[in-house]
């Protein structure tokens, strides 16, 4: 909840200042880049997978494999628990120091400067680790419940398409 309500506060900023030609509502530039670069990874890391693997992995994948007993996964807690680490850890380096977003990470045209230096690129590559182990542990555990959890008359090829298209992600 807190990811997406801090997602969609930087989606308005980045939509009244590209919405307004010649306006500047941001004042700088810098600042446009730190909030366009903190925007993508929040969709990315605390959007998409959560919401995408997380919260349809917790439930609805065991379901359509027929593995009722699977779903609330043990492995799934540790994806939980890191994320809102990462997420703070996110959050505090858009404001630590001048903060991290020149777009180095996500679209390279923005970047002002050739290199980042000092805590805030830190914070960053911290926020972006935990964010990364995140999405890898609730990777493993769908690789794992697609495996190990089909009814035995379930074959590969009549599994659904979601259940597919998620064993494929997460591989």
């Amino acid at each position: 909840v807190w990811g997406g309500l801090f997602g969609a506060s930087l989606s308005l900023m980045i939509r009244m200042q590209v919405g307004h030609p010649g306006a500047v509502f941001l004042k700088s530039d810098w600042f446009y880049n730190v909030v366009v670069t903190t925007h993508a990874l929040m969709m990315i890391f605390f959007a998409v997978m959560p919401i995408l693997i997380g919260a349809f992995g917790n439930w609805l994948i065991p379901l359509l494999v027929g593995g009722k007993d699977m779903i609330y996964p043990r492995m799934n807690n540790l994806s939980y628990w890191l994320s809102p680490n990462a997420l703070y850890l996110l959050m505090l380096s858009f404001s630590t120091d001048k903060g991290v977003g020149a777009g180095w990470t996500i679209y390279p045209p923005l970047s002002v400067y050739p290199y980042h230096s000092g805590p805030s690129m830190d914070v960053l590559i911290v926020s972006l680790h935990l964010a990364g182990l995140s999405s890898l542990v609730g990777a493993i555990n769908f690789a794992s419940t697609n495996k190990n959890m089909p009814v035995l008359e379930m074959k590969g090829e009549r599994a659904e398409l979601y259940v597919l298209s998620i064993s494929v992600t997460a591989v």
